[in-house]
């Protein structure tokens, strides 16, 4: 199976804002002239400037002036989702002098590219109609009191949170708060399991604790998808056993419990080379792992966090109202169903936030 590398690390890029001027031609580009197609995921998260850079270092590297040095691009993303990070000051001067938007499509490279366009139109997390039209609602804006107050039935006052609910929270201090409150309530030891790190392996992109401190009773979440199946990304457990090199949890499927023995399992961190006997080809290489139990206390988690996860029970608690572009339709879509969400405030029209950039391209080329 294939692997995947970030595009920071695929493309050599720094951790910091970079200009057109500092990316260099490498010394053995053969790896880039040997791509066919380049897939990117979760293009909503990119931003302009980036795709501006990835342009530039694939003509430089390939020596093709043709966009993308000639590779065939393929995006995949809900841009109604949470937008690009636009955070340091560099960044928002970056953006703010050179493109329309922080979005993909605002790269200078697309002003004389076509870009091509297919909606995936079937949905897998939800199956109840109407919960699916007011999320659609939520998503591009198109929302009116009515539907308004219907999501606001899901608003109980004072309800005290039950097992294998989880919170989101549109802020990390809320986040923190709540799980170290939850944690420190229960009056048993803390176990530490220690992860085992080999290789070059980011600490940034640690998917769990290293140190992961855990207690019996505690709630947490399944970080990686099970190959047979008995959890995914996503689930809530509780705890109810811990060893020395298993922990088991107790999960709740399809209305029945059922008790899953976890120990520890590795992520690797891939890199593309060329294959050894035939330069021709490409193929991946392990450069680093991390061993690690693959859970993390949640009884909480912030909203951006929970994008591309699945839950049963959700209390949202968007504090004092969401403040950034589709973080009340992130939330809302998280859940299977309408009746598994709790709101602990009232939405208001002012909580469905529609960047009318996103509206304007969505409308131009899927309308």
């Amino acid at each position: 199976m294939w692997g995947g590398q970030t595009i920071h690390s695929f493309f050599r890029f720094p951790a910091k804002v970079i200009e057109k001027r500092e990316i260099k031609k490498l010394r053995y580009p053969k790896l880039y002239k040997n791509m066919e197609v380049l897939v990117i995921d979760e293009i909503s998260m990119v931003r302009a400037d980036m795709m501006d850079n990835i342009d530039h270092f694939l003509r430089l590297n390939r020596e093709n002036p043709q966009p993308f040095g000639g590779v065939q691009v393929v995006f995949f993303g809900d841009l109604f989702q949470l937008p690009p990070v636009v955070s340091t000051p560099e960044e928002q001067q970056l953006i703010a002098f050179h493109y329309e938007s922080p979005y993909f499509f605002s790269a200078q490279v697309f002003r004389t590219l076509q870009l091509e366009f297919l909606e995936l139109r079937k949905i897998y997390r939800q199956s109840e109609r109407y919960f699916i039209r007011l999320l659609e609602a939520v998503r591009t804006g198109d929302i009116d009191e009515d539907d308004l107050n219907d999501l606001n039935d899901r608003y109980i006052p004072d309800f005290q949170s039950e097992d294998f609910y989880i919170t989101l929270s549109a802020r990390n201090h809320t986040v923190d708060r709540i799980n170290q409150r939850e944690l420190s309530q229960i009056p048993l030891p803390e176990e530490t399991y220690l992860a085992t790190i080999k290789g070059d392996f980011d600490p940034r992109l640690y998917p769990t604790e290293a140190a992961l401190k855990l207690k019996l009773n505690a709630q947490v979440m399944f970080v990686r998808n099970d190959p047979e199946r008995k959890f995914v990304n996503g689930t809530i457990g509780k705890l109810v056993k811990l060893e020395a090199e298993t922990v088991t949890v107790m999960v709740e499927q399809n209305g029945k419990r059922d008790y899953i023995e976890v120990s520890a399992i590795d992520w690797e961190i891939t890199r593309y080379k060329l294959n050894d006997s035939d330069n021709s080809k490409i193929e991946t290489e392990v450069v680093g792992t991390f061993t690690q139990i693959p859970l993390k206390l949640a009884w909480a988690i912030t909203i951006h966090k929970s994008q591309g996860k699945t839950f049963d029970k959700v209390i949202i608690d968007l504090d004092k109202g969401a403040f950034e572009y589709g973080q009340t339709y992130v939330a809302l879509s998280r859940c299977r169903t309408l009746t598994g969400i709790v709101l602990r405030q009232r939405l208001r029209i002012e909580d469905i936030l529609t960047d009318e950039r996103i509206l304007n391209f969505y409308k131009q080329n899927f309308c």
